[in-house]
């Protein structure tokens, strides 16, 4: 029996469905060793910056996956060149220990895409995407296959009423998305937190609180100001 060489590789995690999705067909081929995931969390809220998953919950998200995690602090502030200095320290760790490639779950977002590579080219780091290039109707249905369990966890209210929060991702899901809802929450509809099957060898417990509404300021381009309103399930561990 022949033992090819798996070369080292950091997985991005998120905690939501499209990094679950690109982890279970990633540990499907078996042509790397994950040798952590990798989450940057929100310092002061202990939180996920993106998908807002409390810390706790991702370490038990880790454990049943059965891989290290590794979470990077980020401070409240959450400004860029505080991203780019905290994944410098992560970058370099990972570096040493002979990790030199980066996999994320990207499906289509260019721009997103372009500033990875930007940022870890000059350390030698190869950006790995399992899932890109696909469209979101061909991910939803390799999703929906995979029997990977997901929760809404965050919506965009304007677009997605509090009635989807604590919804699971399946069929009937899909069918109820208003039309000119991304399937896949691409456009930032919506974001999940993954808990069972596929590579989860137990399902993770957590908790949904009541639906809360928050609005944050997003200063635009020419400077004015706009508030973008969300609904949050209050997950917890």
């Amino acid at each position: 029996m022949t033992h090819h060489i798996r070369s080292k590789a950091v997985f991005n995690w998120s905690g939501g469905k499209d990094s679950a999705l690109a982890l279970h067909q990633v540990l499907q081929e078996d042509r790397y060793e994950i040798v952590a995931l990798l989450t940057t969390v929100n310092r002061s809220t202990r939180r996920s910056s993106m998908h807002g998953i409390p810390t706790e919950l991702l370490q038990r998200q880790a454990d049943s996956i059965g891989i290290p995690l590794y979470v990077v602090d980020l401070t409240p502030k959450g400004n860029m060149e505080d991203y780019e200095t905290a994944m410098r320290g992560a970058v370099e760790h990972f570096k040493a220990i002979g990790a030199g490639r980066f996999i994320f779950g990207d499906i289509f977002l260019h721009d997103v895409r372009t500033y990875r590579e930007k940022q870890l080219a000059p350390y030698g780091i190869e950006v790995i995407e399992p899932l890109w290039g696909r469209t979101s109707g061909q991910i939803m249905e390799e999703f929906l296959a995979s029997g990977l369990e997901t929760v809404i966890v965050t919506t965009t209210a304007d677009v997605l009423g509090r009635e989807f929060i604590g919804r699971r991702i399946d069929a009937k899901l899909v069918a109820d998305l208003p039309e000119g809802v991304d399937p896949c929450g691409e456009n930032g509809e919506y974001h999940t937190f993954c808990y069972g099957g596929g590579m989860f060898r137990t399902r993770v417990p957590f908790t949904l609180g009541a639906p809360m509404q928050q609005s944050y300021p997003v200063r635009l381009d020419d400077g004015t100001e706009r508030f973008y309103t969300y609904w949050f399930a209050d997950l917890n561990a």
